[in-house]
């Protein structure tokens, strides 16, 4: 599984992409994007998905379906 940003949410501050442990996170076209290639949500490093702990938009980042 992976996780997803939600572009019409993201406000583009960039505090996920420093804290993901995967570099899944990158900017795209003025916003963030996640690599779901490369995204573990974080097994293994944190008990949670640490970009959605940090987003301050409820509901910005999100599984992905």
């Amino acid at each position: 599984m992976a996780m997803t940003i939600v572009s019409d949410l993201c406000t583009a501050c960039g505090d996920c992409e420093p804290e993901c442990p995967t570099s899944a996170i990158f900017p795209k076209k003025g916003i963030y994007a996640i690599d779901a290639t490369k995204c573990t949500e974080c097994e293994g490093e944190h008990d949670n998905p640490r970009c959605a702990e940090l987003c301050f938009e409820d509901g910005c980042i999100i599984p992905a379906a």
